[in-house]
């Protein structure tokens, strides 16, 4: 027993002994191996920064080689621009001494001139005192002849001159003025009802409003749309107004601008009939026909030409001239206006020996400023002369369309006969929307606006209520109350009446003095 415990206590110590020297050699082979891998790990340390370092210091080498190669390629240019710019001085110098040497030479050739100037006007002296000493003699040769001096041989010969031609003059004016009396009325009496004869064109009377039928009063609901959105997407895209009231079956569209109205109507029918109306396809179609709008524009425009006889029209004039048919003045559409003024002036142009497709072209295009005139400030006149000078027009029809109302003087013949055309084709019965009733009390209110001021002997409305004339008594009206006068005119017809375009105030003061010889 004792025995079997003693040797398990020697086995004990035995294998303690062998597993402490066992670890003990494990764990000194672990050190040395660590030791070597710290070794290892610090020389593969040392190598990758010294390669760093050689990176670092390439990159930094090839840095200051490529900055050194910036530098002299900016030096080169710097040194070429200098290059050039001396070249450049150095010719203005050559240019500016080139000009100083003709300056001197132009200096001396007029010295030249001057004193050969100097020397022709001491000759011309001496010639024209020599002239003058001999008319002086002359005159006293004469004077001891006639027994009159020089002024008095004068005033006679211009007496007896001046008889002479008041004579004639006399005779010659009464002579014109009792031909040009009788023959003129008459000739343009027969040159306009000539034209208007000739001359038969129907206007279609405009309004301010368009009407689309509806095929049942459901699509009012889905043109209004949810919380009125379509309505809404529609008078944004078109800019009229969309009314839809109790009126079964139709929806109408309202708007001063002709051309808006009518892309409106053609959009408005295409949604209809699609059936498909959102917001979406509600600009889609506009977008559309407005595109649509531009190419009919264009061939009304061209249809009109064509129908006047006149080609070599800028494509500009040619649009605008298109514009015109969705333009009214009294419910007179412009563009057929505007033709009729086309051939009545091309009749009357014939009739006198004027160039007749000058005539019909000044015709077409008087109004075309009425095609921007809602766009752009100052009146369709000056606004179409200037369009048409912008378009290569040539200065009879510029000058006839700038005048066509009197608002500049006419510079030619065509002038005045477009004034007279257009006159005529505004004022025929028929051509405009006004009933005579209505007509007539416009011309009455016009004139009664003139006659309220003190001075005035008569008013005249005319050109279609246009014009007014006022006639003063220059015994109570000076020239500068006459000026007044003209101004406080036209300040109380802007107060007291409506009326589209432009009215022209006359003032005329007259002061006439008749004797009668017995």
């Amino acid at each position: 027993m004792i025995l079997n415990i003693a040797l398990f206590i020697f086995t004990a110590l035995a294998f303690g002994y062998s597993g402490y020297f066992l670890r003990k050699f494990i764990a000194e082979k672990k050190l040395k191996s660590a030791e070597a891998e710290a070794e290892h790990i610090l020389e593969v340390a040392k190598k990758e920064v010294l390669d760093k370092r050689r990176e670092a210091e390439l990159e930094a080498k090839d840095l200051l080689y490529r900055m050194r190669q910036d530098f002299e390629r900016e030096v080169k240019d710097r040194k070429s621009e200098i290059v050039n710019l001396e070249k450049r001085l150095s010719q203005k110098e050559e240019n500016i001494d080139r000009r100083i040497d003709l300056l001197e030479k132009k200096e001396k050739e007029i010295d030249l001139r001057n004193d050969n100037l100097k020397k022709q006007e001491e000759s011309l002296k001496t010639k024209d005192n020599q002239l003058h000493a001999l008319v002086s003699e002359e005159k006293e040769r004469l004077q001891k002849i006639s027994s009159l001096s020089a002024e008095e041989a004068k005033q006679i010969l211009l007496a007896r001159l001046n008889e002479e031609l008041n004579n004639e003059k006399a005779v010659f004016i009464r002579r014109q003025e009792e031909e040009v009396r009788s023959t003129a009325d008459k000739k343009a009496r027969e040159i306009l009802s000539l034209a208007i004869q000739r001359c038969a064109a129907e206007h279609t009377v405009e309004s301010t409003v368009s009407v689309v039928t509806l095929p049942n009063d459901e699509m009012k609901g889905r043109i209004i749309g949810r919380e009125g959105r379509n309505i809404r997407a529609l008078e944004m895209a078109t800019g009229v107004d969309v009314i839809i009231d109790d009126t079964p079956g139709a929806v109408t569209l309202s708007g001063f601008d002709a051309v808006r109205r009518e892309i409106a109507r053609l959009s408005l029918e295409k949604l209809i009939s699609d059936g498909r109306i959102h917001p979406g396809r509600i600009e889609e179609i506009v977008e559309k026909t407005k595109k649509e709008m531009d190419e009919k524009i264009k061939e009304e425009g061209e249809r009109a030409a064509f129908e006047a006889g006149l080609n070599g029209l800028h494509p500009e004039i040619i649009k605008l001239l298109g514009r015109l048919k969705y333009r009214t003045s009294y419910g007179q559409n412009a563009l057929q206006h505007s033709k009729e003024v086309s051939f009545l002036l091309g009749i009357m142009a014939s009739e006198l020996g004027l160039d007749f497709k000058l005539g019909r072209r000044i015709g077409l295009l008087h109004d075309i400023g009425k095609a921007v005139d809602h766009q752009v400030e100052g009146t369709h006149a000056k606004l179409g002369a200037d369009l048409a000078k912008k378009y290569n027009e040539s200065n009879e029809v510029v000058s006839a369309i700038e005048s066509h109302h009197e608002e500049a003087q006419p510079q030619s013949l065509y002038a005045v006969l477009a004034v007279a055309a257009d006159a005529v084709s505004a004022a025929r019965p028929g051509a405009r929307r006004e009933t005579l009733e209505i007509y007539v009390k416009r011309l009455d209110k016009l004139e009664s606006i003139a006659n309220l001021f003190k001075g005035v002997e008569k008013s005249f409305a005319i050109q279609a209520g246009r014009e007014i004339r006022v006639i003063v008594q220059p015994e109570k009206i000076s020239d500068s109350e006459a000026v007044t006068m003209c101004r406080d005119i036209r300040k109380k017809i802007e107060e007291g009446m409506e009326y589209p375009g432009q009215i022209k105030v006359t003032v005329i003061r007259e002061m006439r003095t008749i004797e009668y010889a017995k």
